[in-house]
């Protein structure tokens, strides 16, 4: 009877780590694919379609395997929440903590602030503000990721006074600048022309000049 030689056996089968790495990874893959049919469907309509059953079918997954990954809608929406972090709060964060002068970070930030926002983080937005009346749970995230970005102004006018050596609540200030931004947003969503970079030129001059 012949025999294989050991140039022609089967490979090994791969250990044990090497196919739990391969399985977290489709996994991870699965996760994100679902946040973002999460965001499209959140994106699209506000939110009227938005269910874990919609979600799935979207993404190509079965319902079981969405809530595998998540318990319910809720854990979608916190995870979109989280999400979008990189697209507002990560350049705001980078714009006022990288290195500068007071002057030199408020331009960075400025521009940033001046640029249009997408169609689909807007809706987002609007969206995540509804189920944010509706849900504690993200409410609660939502509140933690608008606290993050508000830090930023703070953080701004900090280097001001580090800069002055003191001056008015730098806590303040910014909270005052985040509450303009905020506004002005809003503004912007009804009446394209008012002048976002000019308003916030002089806001943020008017409150350095005071400190």
């Amino acid at each position: 009877m012949a025999t294989r030689t050991k140039d022609s056996q089967s490979p090994a089968p791969p250990t044990a780590p090497a196919a739990r790495s391969r399985a977290s990874a489709k996994g991870e893959q699965t996760r994100a694919r679902l946040i973002a049919a999460a965001r499209t469907l959140l994106a699209g309509d506000g939110g009227e379609r938005f269910t874990t059953r919609n979600v799935a079918a979207l993404c190509g997954v079965s319902h079981g395997m969405c809530h595998y990954h998540f318990q319910d809608r809720t854990d979608l929406v916190v995870a979109v929440i989280e999400d979008i972090r990189p697209e507002w709060i990560s350049p705001l964060e980078a714009a006022v903590d990288s290195p500068g002068s007071f002057e030199e970070r408020a331009e960075r930030v400025i521009a940033l602030l001046t640029q249009p926002e997408g169609a689909d983080l807007a809706h987002l937005h609007s969206a995540l503000h509804w189920h944010a009346l509706n849900d504690e749970r993200v409410r609660a995230g939502l509140e933690a990721e608008y606290r993050r970005w508000r830090s930023c102004f703070v953080r701004l006018f900090r280097v001001l006074d580090d800069e002055r050596g003191g001056g008015p609540d730098p806590q303040v200030l910014g909270e005052c600048v985040a509450a303009a931004v905020d506004g002005l947003a809003a503004i912007q969503s009804l009446d394209g022309t008012v002048d976002a970079d000019a308003v916030l030129r002089t806001l943020v001059r008017a409150l350095a000049a005071r400190s």
